[in-house]
């Protein structure tokens, strides 16, 4: 693994658990007053809060956090954010988190001058614990989410607060002094569900509702009243159910002969087609609209928002060609409806007349010699970067072909194939695998486990229901097809090489990564201005280049048809291109010997030789690094998507499904898993994050360095390869463990967590990929610094590991965080 030089960076103070968003503000606007204070209330998600803040700015000290349904006075409203009082404070909050209140300002929400006092030792407070049912409320003995837990309190229990201060409640409860987190108590105790949680009463008449859903949409209807609960049935819009029961926001229903639990909000008395969003805004009409056809490139889509920025939020995605209306444009975005849809797209991907392909997309195959592959470019040229190689007999999509070039898509990428070595047959493999029999998937396509939630799909040592389980696959598992025959699909997963039966196996797994939020962080620069910023640093790579040097750097053998040069002078770069406008690939030093492939006469007048440059890891090139820094290169990937989730959140996975299903035969791993989860609860990291970790920078727990390597006579560990750097990645991860004291496996995965937690996650680099690239930093310094690695892949690299650790998990949410670059 390709390692830059680590500096650990200062611990700042944790973000926000609301949904994380970065906005590039100027200094606090000015305030436009209102005619008269308006009374509004806090909307967020149930159990949620929203962070007041001391100024309009997400980077902004957090002065209190108010809980849904708040009511709050407004004083002034200034570019999405609003001034506000509320519990005898003032502060700002976001606009959008606001509703519209209808019952008229009491004396509560009116301003006071003095805040309320902190209940003191001479007069307490009793209030009641509110957690789920079956859940329980940590007593800790500090005010923060690392104090030790000195009890449990169950729903319902009675507790004196003593004092309350930043979110937190000095309270005593059960002969025990200790701090809880003051949004689980509440001033009345609410009534408890029967003893036997398994028995809810049934209401004495049953209710009829019907689903409420956006078009299109579904209601999930879950095994048990919990987003964690499996998927027992999905319910359309309109669809009329019978409600038996109804608690804490959920509604026990039957539908569809099935009986489950659904959320109430969902529900409604009446059944409508179709329901308005609330308080929309008011806009006006045109008079006359117009019909317009959207026009992206042939494979890909163009996203319809919620509103008229790259910030809103995605309401569907429109393939080529589709037909619009066009109901008013602004500022190069377009509000239109289609498929009964309001949304806003970029108005320069819309056209007046419908484009008509020139060519029907074509199924070929690569024939060529040789089994090494080919190599496919970004562009029609063999100067462009390579995407991919692809093997001989793989199945590609042929969109267009010109001067030698066709234009294809394999592998979910597009680029480009010399025309000559693609065939309308498939040619015959020379191997003994027979291939797919229905001959639509690729040999290397990764596919994914499609079966029951809560079940599993047995991989076999032979193509038969008799040969021997090797593993048992969960849905959503990640799988590499090898080859398929009567039946039983030969894959590569997790590590094995083994038989499914191939009808438990798709290309497009729906929902496969379960319950999940996105938020989006915008940067004050372009993907250009962040493809300079990165190449002025080197980013490496292990893809291969063609790669050119001057002809005066070289002391040629032969003066007709040379085949070797010796390097004269020292400093010489090897580059990318016949050019100096190439990008650097690499140095050679004084008297290297370079095999010549060719030459060509370059631009500058010079003479170029084509060499070979037989370096493992190489400068990148600037269409390279634009691959990896584009998110939308990955969004929509279920698993390269991955190195965009929050890793600052922990999975509360179990140590014995750990041991047995992941780290079982795992070297120095196996049997730690209750080092990783301690690790990720003391220092607020995703374990399940921490162990791919491991496992990829160990070679499964095979490493040198994890194994131990003895430094001035003790014996040290290193589980995360910290501070081995690329001279000698041994002797430099060793000291590191050494000093930071490192002698046993446990202490090495739990302080290298420590390391990662205050260099990065907690420092704001909370998805690798801002592990990798650190766009905060970027932007606001346009210098690329305190980067976890230098190889350009490196968060792609991780998250194929992530996704099938996942796949293990009974149940977990993803939030992810989606970079938003600017555009010009």
């Amino acid at each position: 693994m390709k390692k830059s030089v680590i500096i650990p960076g200062l611990c700042f103070a944790a973000l926000s658990t609301i949904a994380f968003e970065k906005t590039v503000l100027a200094a606090e606007p000015p305030s436009v007053l209102t005619s008269q204070n308006v009374v509004k209330s806090v909307n967020v998600d149930a159990g949620s809060t929203l962070n007041v803040r001391s100024k309009p700015s997400t980077n902004a000290s957090i002065i209190m956090k108010l809980v849904k349904g708040t009511n709050v006075t407004v004083l002034s409203e200034s570019k999405g954010w609003s001034k506000i009082q509320a519990n005898g404070k003032t502060g700002y909050v976001s606009s959008k988190y606001l509703a519209a209140n209808t019952r008229k300002p009491s004396s509560v929400s009116k301003p006071t001058t003095n805040p309320p006092k902190k209940p003191s030792s001479a007069k307490t407070v009793t209030k009641y614990v509110e957690v789920d049912a079956g859940s329980s409320l940590n007593m800790r003995n500090k005010a923060a989410t690392n104090g030790t837990i000195i009890a449990k309190l169950a729903k319902g229990a009675k507790v004196t607060v003593i004092s309350e201060s930043k979110g937190w409640s000095k309270i005593q409860a059960n002969g025990k002094t200790g701090y809880v987190s003051s949004k689980f108590l509440a001033d009345k105790k609410v009534q408890s569900k029967p003893k036997n949680p398994s028995k809810e009463k049934t209401p004495a008449k049953t209710l009829t509702k019907y689903v409420d859903v956006d078009t299109g949409s579904t209601l999930n209807m879950r095994s048990k009243a919990s987003t964690s609960g499996a998927i027992v049935a999905k319910l359309k819009k309109g669809t009329k159910v019978t409600v038996q029961s109804e608690a804490n926001g959920w509604s026990k229903i039957t539908a569809s002969g099935k009986t489950g639990y659904v959320s109430s909000k969902y529900l409604t008395d009446k059944n409508t087609q179709s329901k308005p969003t609330k308080n929309p805004p008011k806009q006006t009409t045109p008079t006359k609209t117009v019909t317009k056809y959207v026009e992206v490139d042939a494979g890909s889509t163009l996203n319809m928002r919620n509103k008229a920025s790259t910030s809103g939020a995605i309401v569907a995605k429109l393939k080529k060609g589709i037909e619009v209306t066009v109901l008013s444009e602004s500022n190069g975005w377009s509000k239109i409806t289609v498929n009964g849809k309001t949304g806003y797209v970029s108005s320069q991907y819309l056209v007046t007349s419908k484009q008509t392909e020139t060519t029907t997309p074509k199924t070929k195959y690569v024939n060529i010699a040789s089994v090494s592959g080919i190599s496919m470019y970004a562009s029609p040229s063999t100067n462009a970067s390579v995407i991919v190689n692809i093997g001989k007999g793989v199945a590609v999509l042929v969109y267009s072909e010109s001067n030698g070039w066709s234009k294809i898509k394999v592998y979910d990428q597009i680029g480009y194939v010399k025309s000559e070595l693609l065939s309308a047959t498939k040619p015959i493999s020379n191997n003994n695998d027979q291939g797919n029999q229905n001959g639509d998937v690729a040999t290397g396509t990764i596919m994914y486990v499609n079966v029951d939630a809560g079940t599993n799909l047995n991989m076999r040592s032979s193509a038969s229901t008799t040969g021997t389980i090797i593993a048992k696959l969960t849905r959503g598992t990640a799988v590499t097809f090898l080859s398929e025959s009567n039946g039983w699909a030969k894959i590569t997963a997790n590590g094995k090489i083994g038989f499914v039966s191939a009808k438990f196996l798709t290309t497009d797994l729906q929902n496969a990564n379960k319950d999940s939020k996105t938020t989006y962080s915008e940067y004050n620069l372009t993907l250009d201005e962040m493809v300079k910023i990165q190449m002025a640093v080197n980013p490496q790579t292990d893809n291969k280049y063609r790669t050119y040097i001057r002809g005066d750097a070289l002391k040629l053998n032969s003066s007709s048809k040379p085949t070797v040069g010796v390097v004269q002078g020292s400093g010489w770069n090897v580059r990318g291109g016949a050019g100096t406008n190439f990008w650097s690939v690499g140095q050679v030093s004084k008297g290297t010997s370079l095999t010549i492939l060719s030459s060509v006469k370059g631009s500058d007048g010079y003479t170029w030789y084509e060499v070979k440059y037989n370096k493992t890891w190489v400068n990148a090139s600037p269409d390279d690094i634009k691959y990896y820094l584009d998110p939308s290169n990955f969004v929509n990937d279920p698993i390269k998507s991955l190195q965009f989730i929050n890793l600052s959140k922990t999975t509360n996975v179990q140590a014995a499904e750990v041991n047995d299903r992941i780290l079982a035969g795992k070297g120095i791993l196996s049997g730690k898993a209750s080092a990783f989860i301690t690790a990720g609860n003391t220092y607020g990291i995703n374990e399940l994050y921490l162990i791919s970790h491991a496992l990829l920078e160990t070679g499964n727990g095979k490493s040198t360095l994890a194994n131990g390597v003895k430094v001035n006579g003790k014996t040290v560990y290193n589980m995360y390869g910290i501070g081995a750097f690329d001279s000698d990645p041994v002797k430099a991860g060793a000291n590191f463990a050494y000093n930071a004291g490192w002698f046993t496996p446990e202490q090495a995965i739990i302080g290298g967590a420590e390391f990662i937690a205050k260099g990065y996650i907690n420092a704001g680099q909370n998805t690798l990929y801002k592990m990798r690239w650190n766009p905060d930093a970027a932007s606001s310094s346009r210098k690329a610094t305190h980067q976890y690695a230098t190889d350009i892949g490196w968060a792609v690299k991780q998250i194929a590991q992530i996704h099938n650790l996942y796949s293990l998990v009974s149940s977990y949410s993803l939030i992810f965080d989606i970079p938003v670059y600017r555009i010009l």
